[in-house]
């Protein structure tokens, strides 16, 4: 509980720096690779972070983006979007959040998503459930895919992915009630602990695209795997979460 106020306090900080900035015009964009930007506004609210952080745990390892992208498994790691959503945030979309995760010798222990606007704060500690806004999250309970809402994410970054993501989501598509491509994974998977969808899948993500959200999931109730089904690690790959029955679907109709 420790980690998570530290998580907590950390990530209001960023985002009360990110609620003030205005998104600078494309000049002012670095282009990392296919689709994907950094500012000097991801920057200063990764800096504000690891400050916060440190100054808690001064012992601790931090990860990240534009950190150091190799993960660090001994000891107690810090894994940090501080931005998840860039491109939405330099557009005025408001699907964008703050992830920080904390993991001690590669187990997830405490993770916050802390969604800009409107403000909206998701939480949990292995063991001891996930919140929003200090109330109790839990999965859905829907189990008929003709019902379900699904969440996902383009592989706008991986478009040697595309004609593998597009079998999936013509499969997945009719079975459903919708799918849903806000372009936050970590505020897809706050909203699969949070019931609001049913389940979610992308084909490629990084540790600090999830690591949060994982551990959301998994204190709501839920499942989160990659395509074999095998326990979703904190390393770069596909993800499938949901709860057990839309989960279990979803592994099937992907896998079809």
């Amino acid at each position: 509980m420790d980690l998570l106020k530290s998580a907590e306090r950390a990530a209001r900080a960023a985002a009360g720096f990110l609620r003030e900035v205005s998104p600078p015009r494309p000049e002012g964009w670095t282009t990392k690779g296919t689709n994907d930007f950094v500012t000097q506004i991801d920057r200063q609210a990764e800096a504000i972070i690891r400050e916060s952080l440190l100054a808690d745990t001064p012992e601790a390892h931090l990860v990240g983006e534009e950190l150091s992208p190799d993960l660090v498994s001994d000891g107690l790691v810090w894994i940090i979007d501080p931005l998840d959503g860039t491109t939405n945030f330099l557009h005025n979309y408001p699907a964008c959040a703050v992830s920080i995760a904390a993991a001690l010798n590669g187990v997830l222990q405490a993770g916050v998503v802390l969604r800009l606007a409107p403000e909206t704060c998701c939480s949990a500690a292995r063991g001891a459930g996930a919140w929003r806004d200090g109330k109790p999250l839990r999965v859905s309970e829907i189990v008929d895919p003709a019902h379900a809402l699904i969440g996902t994410g383009f592989p706008f970054k991986h478009p040697e992915h595309l004609p593998q993501y597009l079998e999936q989501f013509a499969r997945i598509t009719p079975a459903t009630s919708g799918i849903r491509r806000a372009g936050s994974a970590a505020l897809d998977l706050a909203d699969v602990a949070a019931g609001r969808f049913d389940g979610f899948w992308e084909l490629r993500l990084a540790p600090w695209d999830i690591a949060a959200g994982v551990l959301l999931v998994r204190e709501a109730g839920g499942v989160v795997t990659d395509l074999a089904g095998n326990p979703r690690n904190l390393d770069h790959g596909p993800v499938v979460a949901g709860n057990p029955a839309i989960h279990r679907w979803l592994l099937e109709i992907i896998d079809d």
